[in-house]
């Protein structure tokens, strides 16, 4: 469902006699409905997810609102729990519900969100391929950039973290989107089946599947690899090169600082989210024998190729020198 036709849904329901069909986009102009999803704020902007209905009484230690007292009701509105303490209600931006939603595996905040969108030109009409879903926050960032003409799958090899996506997905958008497949599997075997236009890795070993990638992208795709630690860049960027088929290969971090504002006192967050992962993009391109692009000048004095089964291959006498006997 597009957001045009959410707008419509929401701004036609009748409050209180029939279900939100779905989201209703932030800042429409009309009152909140039975059946929505709504974001609850305390004076200590503490914020709580809710879904709104009849006879439903929402529950905290400042006391508790009946969601009667917030059906009808426009944005921002401010209500009184029975103890009067002030909650205002809004309804929840993709951010408020990545922060607060039920996730079975650790999520992609916004700020990496961005950056992945932008970085692989993620665009309306772009077929993508993301491994693995997680708990869905960057699944609904996915399909919020590719649009009602695009097309986003997610593969996750573990069941219970597919489930965790599709509900946190399916709460967010009201339904399972028609142009959202969830795939159960081991992406390195399904990928190269698909065809994309981008692939996404958040995967503890993303470079078993640069060569499924290669197959499932056409030459000026782009893959994008969500790693935490730099031997997972160093890895997956050696990998790349190796396969023959990828050029352009570029890193980076992204790191956020807020600032407190109040008044003339003005300065620096003493907290800021700092580094979360690095962000690895290549494009695809034909191999060197096909026409494509020469491989890489490497600097004489980094120590040439690095031997990443070298200490499997250590510690594999000793192990096998523990069992004798």
């Amino acid at each position: 469902m597009t957001e045009a036709t959410n707008d419509a849904a929401g701004a036609n329901d009748t409050v209180g006699t029939r279900r939100a069909t779905g989201p209703v986009l932030p800042g429409t102009d009309a009152p909140l409905a039975e059946g929505e999803l709504v974001v609850l704020t305390d004076r200590k902007q503490r914020r709580y997810l809710v879904t709104l209905e009849a006879g439903g009484e929402w529950h905290s230690h400042a006391g508790l609102v009946p969601h009667e007292a917030l059906i009808g009701v426009v944005e921002g509105t401010v209500v009184r729990t029975n103890r009067n303490m002030e909650v205002s209600v809004l309804r929840p931006t993709r951010e408020d519900f990545v922060l607060k939603m039920k996730r079975g595996a650790q999520v992609i905040y916004t700020k990496d969100q961005a950056m992945i969108v932008s970085g692989a030109d993620v665009r309306p009409g772009c077929t993508v391929v993301e491994a693995g879903a997680g708990s869905g926050a960057l699944t609904l960032a996915l399909l919020a950039a590719v649009g009602p003409t695009g097309r986003v799958v997610s593969f996750e090899w573990r069941e219970d973290h597919a489930a965790v996506a599709e509900r946190n997905v399916t709460r967010f958008l009201g339904a399972h989107p028609d142009n959202w497949e969830l795939v159960v599997g081991d992406v390195t075997e399904g990928l190269a089946e698909r065809s994309a236009h981008r692939v996404i890795l958040d995967l503890l070993e993303p470079w078993t599947a640069v060569p499924a990638a290669a197959e499932a992208l056409s030459p000026g795709g782009i893959v994008l690899a969500y790693t935490p630690t730099v031997p997972q860049v160093m890895r997956f960027d050696q990998t790349l090169w190796d396969d023959g088929r990828f050029t352009s290969v570029r890193t980076t971090e992204t790191l956020v600082r807020p600032w407190d504002l109040d008044g003339l006192a003005v300065r620096p967050a003493h907290r800021m989210v700092a580094h979360t992962a690095f962000l690895t993009t290549a494009r695809r391109v034909p191999s060197r024998e096909e026409g494509g692009p020469p491989p890489p000048r490497r600097k004489a004095d980094t120590g040439g190729r690095i031997d990443w089964n070298a200490s499997a291959r250590a510690s594999a006498p000793a192990a096998a020198e523990g069992t004798e006997g």
